[in-house]
């Protein structure tokens, strides 16, 4: 039988790094009803579209943070 070291990290905080994931699903789904809407513009960009760009920028992040998290438990 394997056994994986957590690094003395608790398994709560092994799962609060895997959901760095839900993030993205967040920042999408979650809050789109309140951000929906034209105004204000910032950039010049429409207010949901520029709540999808940051979003759209913010997901390889999100990801990152969540790989690097295994990373350190030595699950990667």
């Amino acid at each position: 039988m394997r056994s994986h070291s957590s690094g003395g990290r608790s398994p709560a905080s092994r799962r609060a790094t895997l959901l760095w994931l839900l993030a993205p699903y967040v920042l999408y789904l979650a809050v789109l009803p309140l951000v929906n809407r034209v105004t204000p513009t910032v950039l010049g960009l429409p207010f949901l579209f520029f709540w999808l760009l940051l979003a759209t920028l913010f997901t390889p992040v999100a990801v990152w943070l969540a790989w690097r998290g295994d990373r350190k438990r030595g699950r990667a």
